[in-house]
């Protein structure tokens, strides 16, 4: 028996189990192949670890090809394997490979924990294919003794928790090139920031000749709260009390929107200070955006009617002539990529876009594109209860009640208390720009139509409500 791991007995297991991951980024498309393009061993038979034969663990990164003949995706995995399987990983077992049980390593506390003994040691392991690199940052206090739990929130990485001190994300889908996270973690901690957890470590190697990040090791914020989830319980308390407006309810968030206001602007100061500052051509993001609207208007059928009326605020962003000031921001803030710890708020998740290649992800754009996504973040929260209790078309005005016109009560007071906050921090407020805030939110909008119609049809209501309110306030002059 070999300790070297057989990819052809694994790629022939993978087309199965792969889509059924959470993590999985191409849910619904038929997978043709899988191939291990690169395999590192880690634990057993290289240069990691070779004494402990009971367990072996490979690095392993896979390029997945597809029916409809789409790019190749790489996504890696860390193979491990025992000679007996475990109840416990029955979830994320892959299947017998060459007399041993295949599994996800990241759910095994040996794995888990090697892991962190290998960033805090700053380990290299030289493979076939680059060497996988175990990078500490520089002071960092990477803990000892504790051993990692699997958090089984995310969709499109997996993290890993150490007791309260640390957190491990291993980046699932993996492109050439430094990942956005990483590189804007490492370049606000250069600054200082406060505002986001202070990364302690990252995993890289190569993919394609290039730098790949494979994985990073931050602070764990303990005792936080999740912006979303406040959210949604404070617009049940507003929808509760039949009587109250937003203002009078116990839950009222707009105090905390504020403050979350104050940090994203200061997380854009520190990106700029960090990374610089830019221009965008105003005709070009509304060009962007105009091909957008049009690929998702052959798609939605429910867009036709406000096409029309979303391209006047393009063509007034285009028209303008004023360059739009651009730097590296979030790239995909919303309430979800929010931490409230007992300190403040804390800003996570700086991959950016899910969708966009990372060529995209990592160029210079307008702060407002945060703004925006934050200002529709708040319009979910607030629709995405009422469609639980209520649900209906809230883009038809014949469909208003009282649910729906408190649900816009608490998004306008907590939007206002959001960018109040911005403006008192960034010294300008975002509103003053509105035809471009207003073509990001749009833009934003038009992106979740096309979103939830593939993926929750039953919550398209909230954005086409959303791009019916904003392109009404365009008509009336606002």
């Amino acid at each position: 028996m070999s300790l070297a791991l057989p990819s052809s007995e694994l790629s022939a297991l993978l087309p199965d189990w792969l889509p059924r991951q959470r993590w999985f980024a191409a849910k619904g498309r038929e997978v043709r192949s899988v191939e291990v393009a690169a395999s590192t061993p880690l634990i057993g038979g290289g240069d990691g670890d070779g004494g402990r034969d009971d367990l072996l663990l490979d690095h392993t990164v896979l390029a997945v090809e597809f029916t409809d003949g789409g790019p190749v995706q790489h996504y890696q995995l860390l193979v491990a394997r025992r000679p007996d399987g475990r109840t416990e990983l029955d979830h994320v077992t892959i299947g017998w490979i060459d007399g041993r049980i295949a599994y996800d390593g990241l759910w095994d506390h040996q794995v888990s924990d090697w892991l962190l003994d290998a960033i805090r040691a700053g380990l290299t392991v030289s493979g076939e294919h680059g060497d996988v690199r175990f990078v500490p940052e520089p002071g960092a206090e990477i803990p000892e003794g504790v051993s990692g739990r699997v958090l089984g929130v995310e969709q499109s990485n997996t993290s890993v928790a150490y007791g309260e001190k640390a957190i491990f994300k291993l980046f699932r889908r993996i492109a050439p090139g430094i990942n956005p996270d990483l590189e804007l973690h490492r370049a606000l901690r250069s600054v200082g920031s406060d505002q986001v957890a202070a990364l302690q470590g990252a995993v890289e190697g190569t993919l394609d000749g290039e730098p790949v990040s494979l994985g990073m090791l931050q602070d764990f914020a303990a005792n936080s709260a999740n912006g979303w989830s406040m959210a949604l319980a404070s617009v049940r308390d507003l929808l509760a009390e039949a009587d109250l407006r937003a203002d009078e309810v116990g839950g009222d968030l707009a105090g905390e929107s504020f403050r979350l206001g104050e940090t994203v602007a200061l997380v854009h100061d520190e990106l700029a200070r960090a990374l610089g500052t830019s221009e965008c051509d105003p005709a070009e993001l509304a060009a962007g955006m105009t091909a957008r609207l049009v690929s998702a208007g052959a798609e939605v059928p429910q867009l036709a009617d406000y096409i029309d009326r979303i391209r006047v605020t393009y063509d007034a962003l285009a028209a303008s002539g004023t360059p739009v000031p651009a730097q590296r921001i979030h790239g995909d803030l919303h309430l979800g990529q929010t931490l409230r710890t007992p300190l403040g708020w804390l800003l996570i998740d700086f991959e950016g876009e899910p969708a966009k290649p990372l060529e995209q992800r990592v160029q210079p754009d307008s702060a407002l594109r945060d703004v925006a996504g934050m200002l529709r973040s708040f319009d979910y929260a607030a629709f995405h209860q009422v469609s639980g209790w209520e649900p209906g078309d809230f883009s038809d005005p014949d469909q208003e009640s009282q649910l729906a016109w408190r649900a816009n009560e608490w998004s306008a007071r907590n939007r206002s208390a959001f960018c109040d906050g911005y403006a008192k921090r960034a010294g300008t407020d975002p509103r003053a720009h509105g035809v471009v805030l207003r073509a990001f939110e749009l833009d934003k909008a038009v992106y979740e139509v096309l979103y939830e119609t593939r993926s929750r049809p039953s919550w398209v209501p909230i954005p086409l409500a959303s791009i019916a309110r904003i392109t009404a306030d365009t008509d009336a002059g606002d």
